[in-house]
């Protein structure tokens, strides 16, 4: 009696080829995949339309195609723009992603609070009102010092310079930037 050992890496590809070729075959034994018609493959978003844009991400403002269905007002893909002087036909690994980062089912579109260890959506006024609040009380229970103004990538020069001037008034110079981090 031979006894064969198979080692756990051994048997996890086993079982995803498995799976994946249990899942191919359900696919192509019914009706859950169709052949795309002739006009289908020759355009895919009869709506849709090309607008030139900048990638969000940081302040370089690297060019961006976004293709985008306007029967929907719906972002469907996007492109480098190779014509634009930054960015000259590239992206970074971020700004490859950006389509990715604005459809994303977790991205926030609004202030929550966690209210009795559930989060509760809140308005923008009560929230800025809130924050406001409790930065005041901060300043005077431990000093201007006690918050640290972190800038963003996203910022443009103007927005840099009224944010380095709001930590000032503030009474600090704990001012860093994210790409330090």
């Amino acid at each position: 009696m031979s006894q064969s050992n198979v080692g756990r890496r051994s048997f996890l590809k086993l079982a995803a080829i498995g799976a994946g070729a249990s899942a191919t075959s359900v696919f192509g034994n019914n009706e859950t995949l169709r052949e795309a018609t002739n006009e289908e493959i020759k355009n895919p978003f009869p709506n849709s339309v090309i607008k030139k844009t900048i990638c969000s991400i940081c302040s370089a403002g690297c060019g961006v195609l976004a293709e985008v269905d306007e029967a929907s007002n719906t972002w469907i893909r996007q492109d480098m723009a190779i014509d634009h002087p930054i960015s000259q036909g590239s992206h970074c690994c971020k700004g490859i992603d950006q389509i990715d980062l604005t459809k994303s089912k977790m991205r926030l579109k609004y202030p929550l609070k966690k209210v009795n260890g559930k989060w509760e959506r809140m308005s923008w006024e009560s929230a800025i009102e809130e924050i406001g609040n409790k930065m005041l009380e901060i300043r005077k229970e431990d000093g201007p010092d006690s918050v640290e103004f972190l800038g963003s990538a996203k910022f443009s020069n103007e927005q840099a310079y009224y944010f380095r001037k709001f930590a000032a008034f503030w009474g600090s110079n704990n001012i860093d930037h994210v790409a330090r981090i």
